[in-house]
């Protein structure tokens, strides 16, 4: 089966490919490295990201894993809204609580944003690797952090 490509629909890309052609979610391995470039700390995260359908048309992305610090190992998720964007290669990304974020997508004319966290800046940046994975990375800067935080993910497959 053809799998989607993120430059013609990055909604369809996220969900996968599915048995009837009508994905409902898609499942991807995510591994994170974590790097706090002021005092030299590492970490990781490795877990799970699901992609699924809300009723709306909307995505939801819930990220379940295992976070690694020097200071905590434990559970760690979090969840945010992808809502359509003006352009298919696109997705508007929401906090939970329905406050803009940044933007997604692998195009090299989108695929850099950022999001202001007062005092920090954050700036993401996509990469498309294949039709089974893509990575991105957040660089912080600002008066209270200093972080690079790198993810890899692959896909898991669909249950659609």
């Amino acid at each position: 089966m053809n799998l989607p490509s993120p430059e013609t629909g990055l909604r369809a890309y996220l969900l996968g490919p599915s048995a009837t052609g009508l994905a409902v979610e898609g499942r991807w391995a995510v591994e994170r490295q974590l790097l706090d470039r002021s005092t030299g700390t590492h970490g990781t995260f490795s877990g799970v990201v699901l992609f699924s359908q809300a009723d709306d048309g909307e995505l939801i992305l819930r990220e379940e894993g295992t976070m690694r610090w020097p200071t905590f190992t434990g559970p760690a998720s979090r969840e945010y809204l992808l809502q359509p964007a003006d352009r298919p290669d696109a997705l508007d990304v929401f906090f939970a609580d329905g406050r803009p974020f940044h933007r997604m997508s692998f195009s090299p004319e989108a695929n850099l944003d950022k999001h202001w966290c007062d005092p920090d800046t954050y700036r993401v940046a996509y990469s498309c690797e294949g039709p089974d994975a893509f990575s991105y990375t957040w660089d912080v800067s600002g008066p209270r952090k200093d972080l690079l935080l790198a993810s890899a993910l692959k896909r898991l497959g669909s249950t659609g």
